[in-house]
Parts: C-alpha cells; sequence; structure tokens
C-alpha cells in the first residue's frame, strides 16, 4: 500500500537524520526557539508567530490555505517549472490565508529548503505538509519556519496522536490533524485536536470523493476549525462548501496547473459570495 511505503521511507529518513543531529539537540533548538517566538522570533526570519495558523482559518467565510507542490504519487509530476518561492509570492499577493508546503522528498519531490525559504519571503502562516511519523518532525518544523504541522489519523495511534498534538502546542505550532472516516474523526476530536482536516482523498487507495467532507462536516462541532482538503476545483465547489459551513479549503493541483494563479485563486473565491 502506497501510504505505508511513505510511512516507512518517512521513519527510514528520521533515523538517518538523528544521526545527523540527535533527538536530544533538536528539541533544545525548537523549544528555544518557541520560546524566543512569544516576543519576537527566531531563526532568520520572524514572519510567522504562534497561534497565526488557526486565526488565518477563524475569520469570517471560507479561508484558503494554497499548496506549493511539485508532484505526488497519484499524478506524478505537477509543476516540472517549480519557482516555489515566486509560487508562494503569488499565492500571498493573491489573497490566501495560509500556506502548505511540501517537504516529503521521495513520493511528492518536496524538500525542507522550500520551506525555510518561503518562510524567509513569505508573511503567511505555513503548514509544513508531510508524513509526521516521529516527534522529531515536529521539533524540525518549528526550526524550519513551519506554524503548523500535519498529523495524519490512519499514520498514528490514539495515544500518539495525543502526545503529537501535545507537543505540537508546546511549540507553540498548530495541528493539522487529518482524518478520511467516522472513526478517524472520532479520533482526531478524542485527542483534542483544535483543527479537523477531510481528505477527500482516500489515502489507502488514492481515490477522491468530493462528498466526503460535506458528510462528515455534521461531526465536527462549532469549537473546531473544519478544513476540506483535496478534489476541490471550481468555485460551484466552495459554493457548496459554504454552504455547509466548511471554515477552510486546502487547494494544491488546482491552483498548481493553472496558467495564472491569481486569477485562478479569485476565481474559486467566487464560490464564497
Amino acid at each position: 500500500m502506497i501510504l505505508d511505503r511513505i510511512a516507512g521511507a518517512a521513519r527510514r529518513r528520521v533515523e538517518e537524520k538523528k544521526r545527523i543531529k540527535p533527538l536530544d539537540l533538536v528539541m533544545k533548538e525548537a523549544l528555544a526557539c518557541a520560546e524566543s517566538l512569544k516576543g519576537r522570533g527566531c531563526g532568520k526570519g520572524d514572519s510567522n508567530s504562534p497561534g497565526d495558523f488557526e486565526q488565518a482559518l477563524s475569520g469570517p467565510g471560507i479561508s484558503f490555505i494554497c499548496e506549493v507542490k511539485k508532484a505526488s504519487p497519484s499524478k506524478g509530476l505537477i509543476a516540472p517549472d517549480f519557482p516555489y518561492v515566486d509560487i508562494a509570492e503569488e499565492y500571498m499577493e493573491a489573497g490566501a490565508d495560509a500556506i502548505s508546503v511540501l517537504t516529503e522528498p521521495e513520493f511528492f519531490l518536496g524538500n525542507d529548503r522550500y520551506l525555510e525559504e518561503i518562510h524567509q519571503a513569505v508573511r503567511l502562516p505555513l503548514l509544513r505538509k508531510d508524513f509526521t511519523v516521529d516527534p522529531y518532525q515536529i521539533y524540525e518544523a518549528r526550526l524550519l519556519g513551519a506554524s503548523a504541522v500535519l498529523l495524519i489519523c490512519s499514520l498514528l495511534g490514539r495515544e500518539q496522536m495525543k502526545q503529537y498534538i501535545r507537543i505540537s502546542r508546546e511549540l507553540g505550532l498548530s495541528a493539522l490533524v487529518e482524518a478520511h472516516s467516522e472513526e478517524e474523526v472520532s479520533m482526531a476530536a478524542d485527542a483534542g485536536a483544535g483543527i479537523i482536516g477531510i481528505n477527500n482523498r482516500n489515502l489507502k487507495t488514492f481515490e477522491v470523493d468530493f462528498s466526503n467532507a460535506l458528510k462528515l462536516r455534521r461531526l465536527v462541532g462549532p469549537d473546531t476549525i473544519f478544513v476540506a482538503e483535496s478534489g476541490i476545483r471550481t468555485a460551484r465547489d466552495i459554493e457548496a462548501l459554504a454552504e455547509a459551513e466548511v471554515d477552510a479549503v486546502l487547494i494544491g493541483e488546482t491552483l498548481m496547473r493553472a496558467p495564472d494563479r491569481k486569477t485562478a485563486l479569485a476565481e474559486l473565491k467566487r464560490g464564497c459570495r
């Protein structure tokens, strides 16, 4: 199964990183970074601060998380020409509320460098889009300039999820907890997720069902931010999600393939009216 292969690759990658930079050191640096962020910021840039990601998704209407993505296992190479910083700047200028940056290198051709450089260039909250299988990656996300991390229910047990959400909060990071089924939504809620994302794509088969988010919307209360992910292509899709009182959408391929991303995002936003 493709998800198992991606998770296995992530675990191997983390172990390699630990040999170069041990967990204790990454943890110490990340906690120091989080502490300094409470006042003024850390690292080479200070464009993101604790709480920014959740605040960005909490405004009236639908908020837009726009994704910087070069490739995917289901679609192959999406963006042969990939000026990732320019793309992030286009999103910011077009009115994105937050940006998702793929850092998974083997299946999505992402890179940690993309997140670091976008963090320095763009003053929007950033989601590190990766397959989190170890606390190391959460501490690392803080140092790379992320405002939020992705936690996927189908990869983590209940106790792991609770632990990872707790670590994220200690670091001033938001956690976008991704679910695909009723059982996973229940797991996310039990773990204390403040943001639940419903992936319309089944990560076990990579099939997309746009109605999945609409079906599961009723299971998430008003105090939790609800994000719809995958398969969102038109203003009509946005209109349907707005009618269901979805708080935010995460859109990748539709924007990445658009010849003019600013125009494409403006067209999608027509569905909010």
